[in-house]
């Protein structure tokens, strides 16, 4: 089989594993790890998550080094400086105020590989480099701009100027952006604005590509923080090997409501198939929000527009490495933990407390999947 998955104890904490492994030099894992003890204090929580994240490097997943990694903390005001002192791995970070709904702290998503060679790039990116490729990741970029507006414009311009620097653009390289906005329901709308603008400079149109995204409610340390964005793209891919997906059947372009991402990605290569999907709520195929104020409905529904965009990759639910869930109210928590446990016991997932873009939407869940494909017309991974 080329997934694996696998949930390992510690003494206060526990980590869920997928591990893809097609017989290349690259192996993939995703890992989520929890806090067993929410009544530990936070410095106690941390250092059970570092201590189950370095026994599973001296372990289970020897050899292999993480490429990204998010913090998702309740207070990151409180948290945040002690990740930045204690956690040294030189890979990008991402770390946001997204509240784990079983009551802990904190708790980590880690994306990791084997037989890659990292480092930071001229620009400040974290290179991840094998073969012919080198995928590019960042973390927590954020500035003090006037508004979300600003904020975001600026942190596109940037990121395009890093971007330059790597030989690369945003349009045919960069694959995937986060965007966390403190206050959604508030300054989401300049964070669109100044992505439409920029997007349309770039000549990113519904004419030809957006970039899959997630764009969901998240606080930095700093309240003056409106916009955050981590991103990844690769250097050297071919725009034959980038695939978007869209659904049709179930979902609307993104464009006729008035924002600009892709519902989902796949990068073929030689060996694999790695497919990216967006933040993805309950929504129809003429954009309308599906079962107003229904939990249960609503992540049903979620589920079958991402099911039908992993088959237009042809991928299914077992091809997915990692799967977070964002929840608006708090109060939804168990109802949706109940269904996830039923349909997805043991696979990488965390569900957090974020306000989704539009107040209808209850749920969201973004994921990653990969499956072994054979192009012999194009470079391994």
């Amino acid at each position: 089989m080329d997934h694996l998955l696998q949930t390992i104890a510690f003494e206060k904490a526990h980590a869920e594993v997928f591990k893809f492994d097609n017989g290349t030099e690259v192996k993939e894992y995703h890992v989520m790890i929890h806090v067993g003890d929410a009544t530990l204090t936070y410095s106690e929580q941390l250092e059970a998550i570092l201590n189950a994240y370095n026994s599973l490097l001296e372990g289970e997943l020897k050899g292999a080094c993480s490429v990204f990694k998010r913090y998702f903390l309740s207070d990151a005001a409180n948290q945040a400086d002690d990740i930045i002192v204690n956690d040294l791995t030189d890979c990008a970070k991402s770390i946001i105020q997204q509240a784990p709904l079983d009551g802990t702290k904190i708790a980590l998503w880690v994306y990791l590989q084997t037989n890659v060679q990292t480092a930071v790039s001229k620009s400040g990116l974290y290179e991840v480099k094998h073969g012919d490729f080198r995928h590019l990741w960042n973390g927590s970029a954020h500035n003090m701009a006037a508004n979300s507006e600003y904020q975001t414009r600026l942190l596109f311009n940037e990121y395009s100027m890093q971007l330059l620097e790597e030989g690369c653009t945003l349009k045919d390289n960069c694959i995937r952006t986060w965007i966390f906005v403190n206050d959604v329901d508030l300054n989401y709308g300049g964070v669109v604005r100044a992505r439409n603008q920029f997007f349309f400079t770039q000549g990113l149109t519904v004419n030809t590509h957006f970039i899959a995204s997630t764009g969901i409610g998240g606080r930095q340390a700093d309240p003056n923080v409106l916009s955050q964005m981590d991103n990844y793209a690769i250097a050297g891919v071919e725009q034959e090997q980038i695939h978007y997906l869209y659904a049709p059947t179930h979902l609307n372009r993104t464009s006729d409501y008035g924002v600009s991402f892709e519902r989902g990605t796949y990068i073929d290569y030689k060996d694999r198939r790695q497919v990216f999907i967006s933040g993805t709520a309950s929504i129809n195929n003429k954009g309308e929000i599906m079962y107003p104020k229904d939990v249960r409905k609503q992540t049903h529904r979620m589920w079958e527009n991402i099911e039908t965009l992993l088959a237009e990759a042809e991928c299914t639910y077992e091809d997915v490495g990692y799967m977070i869930v964002y929840l608006r109210d708090t109060a939804d928590y168990q109802v949706v933990k109940q269904l996830y446990e039923e349909r997805f016991h043991g696979k990488p997932y965390v569900i957090v407390h974020a306000s989704v873009c539009r107040p209808g939407w209850l749920v969201e869940m973004e994921c990653m999947a990969v499956r072994k494909v054979d192009n012999p017309q194009l470079k391994a991974y």
